[in-house]
């Protein structure tokens, strides 16, 4: 006979997570983990994972003394996120890391294109507000439309989180600038050391200028971080360049200046971003200097790895700042700060240093 019994797909960690939180919904009131355990009889360390996870997706709130509670959740929370530009490497791994953290987390997504442009920033933050986001992130490159941008949003009464370049009434996240060029520096110094005997005729710091001083003080590090091994080496010979963070632009201000130093083999360059670090490659090959400069950027890009891993590119390395960890991060950021938790003014996400002898093959 045939059997007529339907079978039933259940998911059984689903159906206990759902246990759980009828549980606390039918409590509505604050509950221990071991209460909960006793009342669903499921194993301690599956409610916990459990309860960690519905705290992280914001379904459920941990008080201070370990205490959980049912939170209720009329919609879903949406972020307003302005990249810096789709034609940005480093900006777009941000966006992909962003885009994984917001659809693991529950969080809708509102991304616009900030465009490199500042009055393409303002236009992108009064779109946040008018859609009425619960929270922005802001990743835009020009410090003088700061002040604009965060007035508009603080105006709205909208949690703001900065990338990178700070804004007024806003949590800053981001690298730590100066210890991030300070090792670059030093990764300068030590090649002038071991491969040009301890000699150094210039130090270039190609700069970004229009994103304020706390990203300039990448370049700032880069100086510190050879004076530390160089410390009689004139400050004559320490020359800042605005390369803006754009390729073209660098590769016409370095390729002058080598033109202009032609004799002069010993040139260390820090750039506060890899494309413009690419920029100032290009201009050495051009004018085929390769064995006369040293190049460290910032961001490790996927096409700043390429070079560092041939072994007689001028492009030494890079620091990377940990693009794919941004996502995660700014999202449990970001739902802290709605939850009325306190947040540091400033956080900060790891760097290291990626040169020929830790990068892994291709």
């Amino acid at each position: 006979m045939r059997k007529t019994t339907k079978r039933l797909y259940l998911i059984p960690v689903l159906s206990k997570a759902l246990d759980i939180l009828e549980l606390l919904q039918l409590e509505n009131q604050q509950i221990s983990l071991e209460a909960i355990y006793r009342k669903t009889k499921i194993s301690k360390t599956t409610v916990y994972r459990i309860l960690k996870t519905f705290v992280h997706r914001g379904y459920v709130s941990q008080s201070q003394d370990g205490l959980y509670r049912h939170v209720s959740r009329p919609r879903k929370v949406r972020f307003g996120f302005g990249s810096q530009s789709t034609e940005m490497p480093f900006s777009n791994a941000v966006t992909a890391s962003l885009k994984l953290a917001a659809a693991a987390s529950g969080v809708d997504l509102v991304i616009l294109d900030n465009s490199y442009h500042g009055p393409t920033a303002i236009k992108n933050a009064e779109q946040f507000v008018e859609k009425g986001v619960d929270l922005i992130i802001e990743f835009q490159v020009e410090q003088s439309v700061a002040p604009i941008i965060a007035d508009k949003i603080a105006a709205a009464n909208i949690p703001l989180i900065a990338v990178d370049i700070p804004h007024p009434h806003a949590t800053y996240f981001g690298v730590d600038n100066y210890r991030a060029g300070v090792e670059a520096g030093e990764a300068l110094a030590a090649h002038a050391a071991h491969k040009w005997s301890g000699r150094a005729d210039w130090v270039l710091g190609l700069d970004l200028a229009e994103a304020g001083q706390l990203v300039q003080s990448r370049i700032t590090g880069v100086f510190e971080g050879v004076r530390e091994s160089f410390p009689e080496l004139p400050v004559e010979c320490f020359v800042r360049m605005d390369g803006r963070g754009m390729r073209e632009h660098s590769r016409k201000l370095v390729a002058g200046f080598l033109q202009r130093h032609s004799k002069d083999k010993h040139i260390l360059i820090g750039a506060a971003t890899d494309t413009s670090a690419l920029g100032a490659l290009d201009a050495v090959r051009e004018l085929k200097r390769e064995r006369h400069v040293a190049i460290v950027g910032q961001d490790c890009i996927p096409e700043a790895e390429d070079e560092i891993r041939k072994p007689s590119s001028p492009f030494i390395g890079s620091v990377s700042h940990e693009a794919g960890s941004y996502g995660e991060r700014l999202i449990h950021l970001g739902l802290s700060l709605l939850r009325g938790q306190t947040a540091a003014p400033y956080n900060y996400v790891s760097h290291r240093l990626v040169t020929r002898d830790n990068l892994p093959p291709a």
